[in-house]
């Protein structure tokens, strides 16, 4: 069985984005090379990245043309599939179209966990990060705990029921990032 890993970017206080859906916490880290490089190790194991609308639209309008990013090329190339239920479809680019999916992603994702593969990863995208942590589909939960407290915003984490949470790594970046891995505790 496929591992479906979440990765999220969020504040010491807990927010993966502001009140708004801002995220201009990112830009309080200068420097994210070691992260890159963790991603690119990351994304050798990966064959299939998930993300929802809001998300899509972001990277959309960066990725595929940041060529001097070191994992753009791995992020360009890999295969995407995009949670929406007003896209039609999901260009990206020059490079090949992500998949769109208008279904339920519990019931998308969990067939995807039963085909032969690598891993699957959810990049930010909230509303799909949270649908598949109340299914209990995520297998590994990567946060990158940035060096700063913005007060207020939006979690990751619904607020009906624990997670219960194994920690498996926990890696300090020159940066100030935190890179955690956690595994959900199966009861």
């Amino acid at each position: 069985m496929r591992n479906l890993i979440v990765q999220e970017l969020v504040t010491v206080d807990g927010f993966v984005a502001g009140r708004d859906g801002g995220l201009d916490f990112f830009d309080t880290v200068a420097d994210y090379g070691e992260v890159d490089q963790d991603n690119l190790r990351l994304l050798a194991d990966v064959d299939t990245v998930l993300l929802g609308a809001a998300t899509y639209r972001l990277f959309v309008d960066y990725w595929p043309t940041a060529k001097d990013e070191p994992v753009a090329h791995v992020v360009n190339t890999v295969p995407k599939i995009v949670f929406s239920t007003g896209l039609t479809h999901a260009p990206w680019g020059e490079w090949p179209e992500a998949r769109v999916v208008h279904g339920n992603p519990v019931d998308e994702v969990t067939a995807l966990k039963q085909q032969p593969g690598k891993d699957i990863l959810v990049w930010g995208s909230l509303t799909l990060a949270r649908s598949l942590l109340a299914a209990r589909l995520v297998d590994e939960l990567q946060l990158r705990v940035c060096p700063v407290a913005i007060g207020t915003g939006r979690t990751l984490f619904p607020t009906d029921g624990d997670l219960h949470l194994e920690l498996v790594e926990a890696t300090a970046y020159r940066s100030g990032i935190l890179a955690t891995r956690y595994r959900p505790r199966r009861a």
